[in-house]
């Protein structure tokens, strides 16, 4: 009977690892377009990165939307992933302390929106479930009954915080002077963590924004000096600079806010057409406050933005004066989860010379771009429609990870925020 009983654990532990391994895309998104509004936040800091530095008392919390008018039960999972966010393979137990499933218990009904809606949330590290290693984490978020039903999903790290990361940005290129780029120099100091081989054990990962498309990978360090890895003078560290994110404000419906050309109501949602927008790359640069792409959801008129911020047709509407060849524009900013999807795809009218795109947006503070994707290309490109400005505020995270002789996954031991233009 016993025998019968650990062979049946053995099966479901496999076939755990096996369904963890099947997972090809791992970037945050939702799946279901019932559930929007997919925020990962760290606790106490919203314009931080989604990173749990072990020892602290820190914690993410994942809140998102469902239109619907009840309850769904809802259960999440995490998945424990390598440097480049695929799942490393590992089984529950090797990286969660618990059950490596918990039910969302955590929800509100919408109140005074036209939309209905049910906003949830829970919080990581918990009761139920911890995180036992450092590294890449995906939580996916899927329906009770069906456990292949997922509806999200969402990226967060957990940082051992063994070496230190000096970060130094700067204009002055390899490529131009003051111009259109931006160069990292990035220090790593391993005194207080051992390291077998500097040139070979090292792997980091640098964004741009928080934007996935603008990974850079990096192992052998430029030199080595002492227990101080360098990584200067590299081309992969020269980054297209871009231009600062675009605002808009959709806190009321009563008056025009930042951005905003009309708010009207056609049954049965509020429409918000925006300001026209122009292409800025032969612009000079200006400054603006910037989010660097993040959101906020938030009601003006109301106390509990959460559950009182409606969703209203949001019209974007580009004028370009006629047709961009060669690609795809899209609306890009973390509210479309940094992806280029037919949903943020710009769509072309000969009748207005305009690009326009119409989204479905809670009520909130928004930073958005429109990025240019070649053909055959899956990377955003600025210089097309934003510019590529030298004095661009861009946010700049460099992670750091190490794989020890025999372990079967990376470790997350350091990382680094700079900003450039401070």
């Amino acid at each position: 009977m016993m025998k019968n009983i650990f062979l049946f654990i053995a099966v479901v532990i496999m076939n755990v690892a096996t369904y963890a391994s099947d997972i090809e895309d791992t970037r945050t998104r939702t799946f279901d377009p019932a559930f929007r509004s997919l925020l990962v936040r760290l606790d106490g800091n919203y314009m931080f990165p989604p990173i749990i530095t072990r020892g602290n008392d820190d914690h993410i919390t994942v809140s998102f939307d469902e239109l619907k008018d009840d309850r769904s039960y809802l259960r999440y999972t995490l998945v424990h992933c390598d440097a480049d966010w695929k799942p490393s393979g590992l089984v529950d137990s090797e990286f969660v302390d618990g059950f490596n499933y918990a039910d969302i218990e955590d929800y509100e009904f919408s109140s005074g929106t036209l939309s209905q809606f049910v906003h949830y949330q829970f919080t990581l590290p918990n009761e139920q479930m911890q995180p036992l290693i450092s590294g890449n984490y995906l939580v996916r978020v899927y329906r009770e009954e069906d456990p292949d039903d997922v509806v999200l999903q969402a990226r967060f790290m957990v940082c051992e915080n063994e070496v230190k990361v000096s970060i130094e940005v700067t204009s002055r290129t390899d490529i131009d002077y003051n111009d259109r780029h931006q160069q990292l120099s990035i220090k790593v100091d391993t005194r207080n963590y051992r390291v077998q081989n500097m040139y070979n054990d090292l792997k980091l990962r640098i964004t741009q924004n928080q934007r996935p498309d603008t990974e850079v990978a990096l192992s052998a360090p430029m030199m080595v000096n002492g227990n101080v890895a360098v990584f200067d003078h590299m081309k992969q560290l020269v980054f297209t600079a871009g231009n600062e994110y675009r605002r808009i404000e959709t806190v009321a419906t009563n008056y025009l806010t930042m951005g905003v050309e009309a708010v009207e109501y056609f049954h049965p949602l509020y429409h918000v057409t925006l300001r026209t927008d122009l292409p800025r790359a032969n612009e000079p640069y200006l400054y603006d406050q910037t989010q660097h792409g993040r959101y906020f959801i938030r009601n003006a008129e109301a106390d509990n933005s959460a559950t009182c911020a409606d969703y209203m047709v949001t019209h974007f509407i580009l004028n370009t004066a006629g047709p961009v060849q060669g690609g795809k524009i899209y609306i890009n900013g973390e509210f479309t989860y940094n992806l280029f999807s037919p949903t943020t795809l710009m769509k072309y009218d000969a009748a207005t010379g305009c690009y326009t795109c119409d989204l479905l947006l809670k009520q909130g503070a928004y930073n958005y771009q429109y990025l240019f994707v070649p053909d055959g290309s899956t990377a955003g490109l600025t210089a097309r429609i934003e510019g590529d400005k030298y004095q661009t505020v861009n946010e700049y995270l460099v992670r750091v990870y190490h794989r020890r002789q025999g372990e079967r996954y990376d470790r997350f031991i350091g990382y680094g925020i700079a900003f450039s233009g401070r």
